[in-house]
């Protein structure tokens, strides 16, 4: 018993001297960085990035931004901390470094490079978001984020035509145009399984209005007529449905599309 007070005091120390061990490793690297000159500073940054050490490769970029806040290194450094940072799933520290990085150099030759990114953060921050299809407050959020990945990458389109990162933001911006139409299509399901046709077809009619080209508006539009069936609007019903056959003739069928299924199998959104 005499002995526990001293094996307490040592585990303390043992404690305390792994502790000051991790601090030491983290300051040794932060005193190498701050030794090294602007070009070896840069190399071992980029080196750390490419071997895929992302944490300590933000530490060397801060370093060289703090310490050389201007010229080209630094500027470089920014956009491959955002990345580094964007592969360590550090979402709001990414797009803070990229938002910055514009309003700094806004006619950077490499500012379609920092659209893209923006837009591959905001565009991973939603993954999956597909599965959920009950209103709420995080699919609310998903849909924020996604909007913004789509706006990124209009930007990126819009601005630079002809960027090596074009043709990648054009067919993101495809699935992400598809995707917020399927949201919003099962939102107006939703609606309707609740036999709230008013908002259910509100919700269609977004769906039509707002993503014409999306394969969605065939659907939304069928369900836009048997919510204004529901209701008891006849004629608007028959609008939809002549709308929804003369969108069939157009793409050359005979009927809508996914017309084998049974009509509330189409409204229901479990299954194949």
């Amino acid at each position: 018993m005499k002995m526990k007070p001293l094996r307490l005091i040592l585990l303390a120390l043992l404690l305390a001297a792994l502790n000051a061990c991790s601090l030491f490793g983290s300051d040794k690297e932060d005193r190498i960085a701050e030794a090294l000159p602007l070009d070896q500073l840069y190399r071992e940054g980029y080196t750390l990035m490419i071997n895929g050490n992302y944490s300590t490769a933000v530490r060397y970029y801060r370093r060289l931004v703090a310490r050389f806040p201007f010229g080209q290194y630094s500027e470089q450094a920014q956009l491959e901390l955002a990345y580094c940072q964007y592969k360590q799933g550090d979402d709001e520290e990414a797009l803070a470094t990229i938002n910055r990085f514009l309003k700094s150099y806004p006619t950077h030759p490499k500012v379609d490079y920092a659209l893209f990114l923006r837009g591959l953060v905001n565009f991973d921050r939603n993954a999956g978001f597909t599965d959920r299809f009950m209103p709420g407050e995080a699919a609310t959020r998903d849909q924020q984020s996604l909007r913004q990945a789509f706006l990124d990458f209009s930007e990126l389109v819009k601005r630079y035509p002809e960027s090596a990162y074009a043709a990648d933001a054009r067919q993101r911006m495809l699935f992400l145009r598809n995707n917020m139409a399927q949201f919003e299509l099962n939102v107006a399901r939703y609606y309707y399984r609740r036999q709230a046709y008013v908002a259910a077809a509100n919700r269609a009619a977004y769906v039509v209005e707002t993503y014409q080209q999306a394969p969605q508006s065939v659907e939304a539009l069928e369900l836009m007529a048997a919510s204004y069936e529901q209701l008891g609007q006849d004629e608007l019903a028959a609008d939809a449905r002549r709308v929804l056959a003369f969108n069939a003739a157009e793409r050359g069928t005979a009927e809508p599309v996914d017309a084998k299924r049974s009509w509330w199998r189409r409204l229901w959104p479990f299954g194949s």
